[in-house]
């Protein structure tokens, strides 16, 4: 299932799966970690933040926390209007958040990592 997450004015698109534990029952606990408000406030206030230029969809996320990127590497390929749009390091750093992922639907402005 797919939901829309508003944190500090800017949406998210998060997908929330559902795992069985083998015996026909639903185990939520192991199948989601929860993160705190404090902890998402903290990953977006600070940092290089890296948002998306305009509304589409990702189609590639080249990137995981804790790679070091230089500048001009190609961090996501976002589709808009049928065109495939390179979202690129602006400069050199270390990746300390990725907050889309494949597939996910975002809005101009909203931050896709976060950098330090």
């Amino acid at each position: 299932m797919k939901y829309i997450v508003t944190i500090n004015g800017k949406k998210f698109e998060v997908e929330v799966e559902r795992v069985s534990n083998g015996n026909g029952q639903t185990d939520i606990s192991a199948a989601s970690k929860k993160a705190s408000s404090e902890e998402i406030s903290k990953v977006v206030t600070s940092g290089i933040k890296i948002s998306a230029p305009m509304p589409g969809k990702i189609l590639s996320v080249n990137i995981q926390e804790g790679q070091k990127v230089k500048k001009g590497d190609v961090l996501f390929i976002l589709e808009a209007m049928k065109m495939e749009n390179e979202i690129m390091a602006p400069e050199d750093g270390m990746v300390e958040k990725v907050l889309v992922s494949k597939g996910a639907q975002v809005a101009s402005g909203d931050i896709l990592a976060i950098f330090k």
